[in-house]
């Protein structure tokens, strides 16, 4: 059975960093390309894409709102995807979300479904 399992969420204000990670569990990547993936759901508004990164080159794709202060990165190894955040805006309040889509790697048009969703972390920044 495939998990995702995120943390990291919390509150901060403007302008400070935080990092988010995602443990999976119940497939492997040493045998095909995954998309591994967060998204982000504000109060009120649709979930959207934030970032994705391949498991077998680490291509990443970033949502315009991010580029420059979000950064993707996977350990393929132990499993893992974070999300470091930096100099986050009273914007980025939003529930995160893991996700992964087997058998592809990721491309520059992120699309807004996934196969595989965690429970999602809170991240609240106070303005």
């Amino acid at each position: 059975e495939v998990q995702l399992v995120e943390s990291g969420g919390g509150l901060v204000q403007a302008g400070d960093s935080l990092r988010l990670s995602c443990a999976a569990s119940g497939f492997t990547l040493d045998r095909e390309d995954w998309c591994l993936r967060w998204f982000r759901q504000a109060p009120g508004k649709e979930r959207e894409p934030v970032a994705d990164i391949s498991s077998g080159d680490g291509s990443t794709y970033y949502a315009d709102s991010v580029k420059g202060r979000f950064t993707i990165s996977r350990d393929t190894a132990k499993m893992t995807v974070t999300l470091r955040m930096n100099n986050l805006h009273h914007e980025d309040t939003a529930v995160y979300y893991c996700a992964a889509d087997p058998s592809r790697s990721c491309f520059d048009n992120m699309g807004y479904s996934a196969y595989y969703w965690g429970k999602g972390t809170l991240v609240t920044v106070s303005s």
